[in-house]
């Protein structure tokens, strides 16, 4: 269980006005420009573990920026599915992720776990602690469904006074059972299951550093 592990302890912690040089020595300078919000980063990585398995998840809070593009669908018979393509948006990011290797990102999460703690109680959590909360998470991630099939999706009723500037980000999954899914498991499949495939790999991978370093600790 997530619980049973213990927290990491780092022989040399990081401030946080050293995180943004320890992301750069990790990932090279213009991929975090590029892809990373480096402002609060510690906060915007526990706001986003926090809310990945709760019904909202608000992107405004993601230490990575947005997708470029817009959530694609097409049109078969009469129903809506999301576009074999969407998952195209999500490809820097993804290679980003495939290049490093989870021994360091792990330990770079070790050297910034007590700001990522620090962050978790100033959340309101104060007696939680935040490495079995993003064990729990990675978890439920995992158990994400794997569709069999293209996932059908419609919009919601929308007043045409009031139309909202970016209407594709309403879509909702016709299936109920995959409406009611968090809001991490439902953003795993709008990736689209070669992508959901490559997330949870790279999930299965960084758990088991965590796990080896809190057994390899003293």
């Amino acid at each position: 269980m997530a619980a049973s592990v213990p927290e990491p302890v780092p022989a040399e912690p990081l401030e946080a006005t050293g995180v943004e040089d320890a992301l750069i020595t990790l990932l090279g300078r213009k991929a975090v420009m590029n892809h990373l919000r480096v402002d609060g980063f510690a906060n915007r990585i526990v706001a986003t573990v926090d809310n990945m398995d709760r019904p909202q998840l608000s992107s405004r809070l993601w230490p990575f920026y947005p997708s470029t593009g817009q959530f694609s669908v097409r049109k078969q018979d009469g129903r809506t599915y999301i576009d074999a393509d969407n998952g195209l948006r999500y490809a820097p990011l993804l290679l980003l992720a495939e290049t490093v290797d989870p021994a360091q990102v792990a330990e770079l999460y070790r050297r910034m776990y007590p700001l990522l703690q620090a962050a978790y109680v100033e959340l309101g959590y104060p007696k939680g602690r935040f490495n079995d909360r993003l064990l729990a998470v990675i978890d439920h991630l995992l158990a994400t469904p794997v569709p069999d099939g293209p996932l059908e999706v419609r919009l919601p009723p929308i007043d045409p006074s009031v139309a909202p500037p970016r209407p594709w980000v309403l879509y909702q999954f016709t299936d109920p059972a995959l409406e009611s899914l968090s809001a991490g498991q439902k953003w795993l499949l709008r990736l689209g299951p070669v992508n959901e495939r490559r997330v949870k790999l790279r999930l299965q991978q960084f758990k088991r550093e965590l796990i080896g370093q809190a057994a390899a600790a003293p």
